[in-house]
């Protein structure tokens, strides 16, 4: 059988550190190996010459642009390598109104020991073509709109007709948080240094980071023995959670499955969502829905157990269910708040997405067995906020909404974050442009409840699930393109991400 394909950055760690752990990081590990910050650096600029060796091997012109930060630094270094190895460099640096550290400093006068000309951002000489460009001007730490210089530097540098190879972070991209107030570089390739950042795997990363790559600096062994607040999963994790099934299983071990919803003209949202859970292998999915849907989607999928919405069926079916899935077809009437009121009485696990986020935000309802799945404009809604707050600080935004609503957060777009009330945050390092259609969340909603339904937490089976479906989003963009992809789609390869194991 053809094996799973996996993420693109598969080789990168699993591990997420905030910004504001970085420092203390970089010191206890420098510590740890023995060595001090300037070394730190020196490996850090070798780390840059080393890749830009690897991946433009005949590149003969090097233009740097170099800021006053230790980002800097590792430019200069990195500069002055390549000057001592015979190519032909370019740098161009802007010292900035805040005083560079001693290592930038030691790193910025070892250059000028090499190249006693220096061109300052004031005196821009830009030479009329460049093989490789090497971005070294705004580090991790910037946290607002870069100033005037920076930005005509980042403007002149998106124009060039050459690769740019970002050093940690594009400049003007938040590290922090995926946040992109003002003028960023774009990318096409970023070698980042000890343990990726939030910023580089969610928000508005995907748009400047191009190809992310990771250079340990000899920080391996270190970090193995730290918890990192933030794991990042892609399609190589899955086999942690989705073990081989008994071989003496039956259907009422995986789980019964109740979807309420097929309000006229969204009955499709409901039945993608019937259909994303038998695909993911539950064993049994149960449909209530209106009288005059029953024979349209019995006829499409004979395996859907289905009944009309009553009263009484609502009742019965809510004790028969181990999950409950509510929202997708829901619809937004009176009588689909009823619903939901009722819901709320039973103890049972339950997903919450569409329509029935925008009933949550009018309830204020809090639930820990709950998992929700809002996209940005659903979340906006359940914290009263623009959609311009939630997509500049996605990770602020899960908080929120795990200390509003409790339970688990599923918070959707590239780089999807999922949280709980534990304080467990990830990051799904999977899909692609092409799940911009309608119907993907429907299927992300019935990929979860199935998974929660065959016995994972609710964490790790939001987890699981955000990965399937963009695993398998990424399979038929990888095969066809991005363009074109429906929601249905994904139904056809499911089934290789759900059984990761077994596939060879």
């Amino acid at each position: 059988m053809k094996s799973i394909k996996k993420n693109k950055n598969k080789d990168l760690p699993d591990s997420i550190w905030p910004i504001t752990s970085i420092p203390k990081l970089e010191k206890e590990g420098a510590d740890y190996l023995g060595i001090d910050l300037y070394e730190l650096m020196l490996r850090a600029g070798n780390a840059i010459y080393q890749h830009v060796c690897t991946y433009w091997p005949n590149a003969k012109h090097w233009l740097f642009l170099c800021g006053h930060g230790n980002n800097g630094g590792d430019g200069y270094i990195a500069a002055r390598i390549a000057k001592i190895t015979g190519k032909t460099v370019t740098l161009i640096s802007y010292k900035g109104k805040k005083p560079s550290s001693k290592e930038t400093q030691k790193a910025y006068n070892d250059w000028l020991l090499v190249n006693e000309k220096n061109n300052l951002s004031e005196d821009i000489i830009w030479p009329d073509k460049v093989d490789i460009i090497i971005d070294a001007l705004l580090g991790i730490g910037i946290n607002r709109i870069p100033d005037k210089e920076y930005s005509n530097l980042i403007q002149k540098a998106n124009v060039y007709l050459a690769p740019i190879i970002s050093v940690d972070v594009p400049s003007g991209l938040f590290a922090s948080n995926g946040c992109v107030p003002g003028e960023a570089i774009f990318a096409y390739h970023t070698l980042t240094f000890i343990t990726l950042k939030p910023g580089q795997i969610t928000g508005k990363a995907r748009n400047h980071i191009g190809k992310l790559y990771y250079a340990d600096l000899g920080f391996k062994s270190f970090l193995l023995n730290k918890k990192a607040p933030i794991l990042r999963f892609d399609a190589s994790y899955l086999s942690h959670w989705l073990k081989p099934r008994s071989p003496t299983s039956h259907k009422g071990n995986h789980g019964k499955l109740l979807v309420i919803g097929g309000y006229v003209g969204v009955v499709g949202a409901t039945f993608m969502v019937a259909e994303a859970a038998l695909k993911t292998g539950s064993g049994l999915v149960k449909l209530l829905t209106y009288k005059a849907n029953i024979i349209p989607i019995i006829t499409a999928r004979p395996e859907i157990m289905i009944d009309e919405l009553t009263d009484d069926k609502l009742t019965e079916s809510l004790l028969w269910a181990d999950v409950v899935v509510v929202g997708p077809g829901f619809g937004n009437h009176t009588q689909g708040i009823e619903i939901l009121k009722k819901v709320l009485l039973v103890n049972k696990t339950t997903i919450w997405d569409a329509d029935a986020l925008n009933v949550l935000a009018i309830l204020d309802n809090q639930c820990h067995n709950r998992i929700i799945t809002p996209h940005p404009g659903e979340a906006s809604r359940l914290l009263n906020v623009s959609v311009t707050e939630i997509e500049n600080d996605r990770l602020y935004t899960v908080k929120s909404l795990i200390n509003k609503y409790g339970g688990i957060v599923v918070l959707k777009g590239p780089g999807t974050i999922i949280s709980d009330t534990y304080g467990n945050i990830a990051i799904a390092d999977v899909g692609n442009a092409g799940m911009a259609s309608g119907g993907m969340g429907d299927v992300l909603c019935g990929i979860i409840a199935s998974l929660v339904g065959q016995n994972l937490t609710l964490f790790d089976a939001a987890c699981a699930g955000c990965v399937v479906h963009g695993a398998a989003a990424d399979e038929l963009a990888t095969n066809r393109g991005p363009r074109g992809i429906l929601a249905t789609d994904l139904f056809k390869n499911i089934w290789k991400f759900v059984n990761p194991i077994t596939i060879k």
